[in-house]
């Protein structure tokens, strides 16, 4: 198994994360705010279990190479190993946190690359401390949200002598985050952008005592007793937390400009108030010089310090990719100084939609003989009478999607394709209403977005979504079922709410329902850690139509009443890379009860990359049930 994990840049809300502690003591300092990012520079290794010990090869930036460093998994060991100091105490204090917790055995890692800069301000200890906590995660399925594993990087890494800042471990991320400190509580926010930012860090080649101005800066809290005590605390809390929020909203409008601003304001504020706190470090003439070094400044919108700040590191948003390289090319020419590039991306925007809808529909017999069950007719809220599959088509488009790929039998094209993109004879169009022949044109303009795939043998749903593969290409994609219809109870359409739910938290996402635990049979349930209560949730576990008894040992979310169960709601967005696992499952002939699913799939991508839940606010209509079919006639009428 292969992992990357990136270090991390703290963007703006520097010191916050330790001056919010102190409120177990002064309640009436303000929440630290901190929103950071990961680099695009990282460490990367090859993961592999080892049935007794814990073994580590690095590589360092400048590409030598250490180790192996070799401990037994027993708890002293690791204990002793992580106490002494040193790069490999911070992979032997996470094994120790996670043996504490976890019935484990051990890893060999090979941290076979490293393009991060340590000692820069971009946290590369933090970076292993994850790397070490993900590869346990992953490798034992030990079912841990992200932020468990930046919880465990964070536990292992102060077991070592180093005192590591509260928000390090926030690379586990590897995208913005906008981090909420209060005492000792932790919250993260995860944000999207809409427009790519570009960033360059600068290495100012200089030094500083991050020790000395951690001491001095701490000597304010918890009471301000001096103007200059109150100066610290005014910074360091209300006023950066101002800026810091005002900065999340600009970052996730995509303006890089108020960016860049804020940046400066940050600086400017940050001087004026820390700087006769910690004058030897804080000063920092070598980043004021490169902060207001004329030739750049046509080339960004603004910039500020690094971390602690002083002459570490420093940060400038540009104004787009080209203005990004004539930065660096400026600086390392003139100010001899390396630079480091850095783009936060934005969210990939999903306009595909898959649509299975080649099933044989047996539980309809013999109705489905005559008519695709995906055909059959119901009436929507506006009194028009369609077949479901339009109806579905219709939630699709409602949620931004540009096109739409049904999975359909061979024998099905032509059926399917002679409702969405062929007009009916002219006799038959000559004799519609006014408003029907307006309809029928709004039907073909509908079928101008829909493709078709063929599933020429129908081996489960699994294998009907692969079908969609070469169509959906590397992009994330809607998953939609052909025998659902949804129904919202706000304003935005089912599918467009699990949609923004993706572009939010950057990773696959399924929508979800509150279901009793005596419907559990009919459908796939999901368990996990909420984000946002009741709304969001990180998933740890998928499983396909449990019975009472699992459900109620391993599958219930803290919060929920006893009886009640968070099951799928047929609507998903899901990453490209489920195909890899759909592929691996056909090729070796993986099956679950004769078929290849779905389910066992998403719960690799779960432990691969992350996957999130939705609690949709509407409710889901089934066709696929003659009973279930007779209700939704009645009920989606009212949708």
């Amino acid at each position: 198994m292969k992992l990357f994990v990136p270090g991390r840049i703290c963007l703006f809300g520097e010191h916050s994360d330790w001056a919010a502690r102190h409120r177990l003591l002064n309640a009436e300092l303000e929440k630290g705010y901190t929103l950071i990012t990961s680099t695009n520079q990282g460490v990367y290794a090859e993961v592999k279990p080892h049935p007794t010990r814990l073994i580590l090869k690095t590589t360092l930036s400048d590409g030598t190479r250490h180790g192996p460093y070799s401990l037994p998994m027993e708890r002293e060991a690791l204990l002793a190993e992580a106490e002494k100091g040193g790069f490999f105490s911070y992979a032997a204090g996470v094994a120790y946190q996670i043996l504490t917790n976890y019935r484990v055995q051990g890893l060999e890692i090979d941290n076979y690359l490293t393009d991060l800069p340590v000692k820069k301000g971009l946290s590369s200890s933090a970076a292993i401390s994850v790397l070490v906590a993900r590869a346990f995660n992953r490798t034992y399925d030990l079912k841990m949200t992200t932020r468990g594993e930046m919880e465990y990087a964070y536990r292992g890494e102060i077991t070592t002598p180093s005192r590591c800042g509260r928000m390090d471990q926030g690379c586990a991320y590897q995208r913005p985050i906008l981090m909420t400190f209060d005492g000792d509580r932790v919250d993260v926010t995860e944000l999207s952008v809409q427009e790519n930012m570009y960033f360059v860090i600068v290495d100012l080649g200089a030094g500083k005592d991050t020790l000395l101005i951690l001491s001095q800066l701490n000597h304010c809290y918890p009471f301000a007793e001096s103007e200059l005590e109150k100066n610290v605390q005014h910074y360091l809390g209300p006023l950066s937390a101002q800026i810091t929020q005002e900065a999340y909203q600009a970052l996730r409008d995509g303006d890089a400009e108020l960016v860049g601003k804020l940046m400066t304001r940050a600086q400017t504020e940050f001087d004026k108030h820390l700087i006769p706190a910690c004058p030897s470090q804080l000063t920092a003439p070598v980043l004021h010089k490169v902060l207001n070094y004329e030739p750049i400044q046509p080339y960004i919108w603004g910039g500020k310090g690094v971390g602690s700040q002083g002459d570490g590191s420093a940060q400038f948003i540009v104004k787009d990719e080209e203005s990004q390289q004539r930065v660096i090319e400026i600086i390392e020419q003139d100010l001899k100084m390396s630079c480091l590039k850095l783009v936060i991306e934005a969210g990939s925007h999903v306009r595909k939609a898959v649509i299975p809808a080649a099933g044989f529909g047996t539980r309809l017999f013999p109705a489905s003989k005559a008519m695709k069950k995906e055909l059959f007719p119901v009436i929507d809220s506006s009194g028009q009478a369609k077949p479901a599959i339009m109806a579905i088509v219709e939630e699709a488009i409602a949620a931004g999607i540009e096109d739409i790929c049904l999975i359909v039998q061979q024998g099905d094209i032509e059926l399917f394709e002679s409702f969405f993109k062929t007009p009916p004879p002219i006799e038959h169009y000559n004799k519609l209403s006014k408003e029907n022949k307006a309809y029928c044109d709004y039907l073909l303009e509908l079928g101008s977005k829909v493709a078709f795939v063929t599933q020429d043998v129908q081996e489960g749903f699994g294998h009907a979504v692969y079908c969609a593969k070469e169509w959906v290409g590397n992009e994330p994609f809607l998953l939609m079922l052909g025998d659902h219809l949804y129904g919202s109870d706000e304003g935005r359409c089912c599918a467009r709410q699990v949609v923004e739910a993706y572009e939010q938290v950057g990773h696959s996402v399924v929508g979800l329902k509150e279901t009793p635990i005596e419907h559990l049979s009919n459908f796939g349930c999901v368990t996990g850690v909420w984000k946002e209560e009741d709304t969001l949730l990180s998933v740890t576990e998928f499983y396909e139509k449990p019975d009472p008894e699992y459900a109620m040992e391993h599958l219930h979310v803290d919060g929920m009443d006893v009886d009640q169960f968070l099951t799928v709601f047929g609507i998903y967005v899901i990453q490209p890379q489920i195909f890899e696992f759909l592929e691996q499952n056909i090729v070796h002939n993986l099956r679950e009860r004769g078929e290849f699913q779905l389910t066992s799939c998403l719960d690799e991508l779960r432990k691969a990359e992350g996957f999130s839940g939705y609690v949709v606010k509407g409710k889901r209509y089934d066709i696929g049930l003659p009973e279930e079919y007779r209700q939704t006639v009645i009920d989606f009428r009212n949708a």
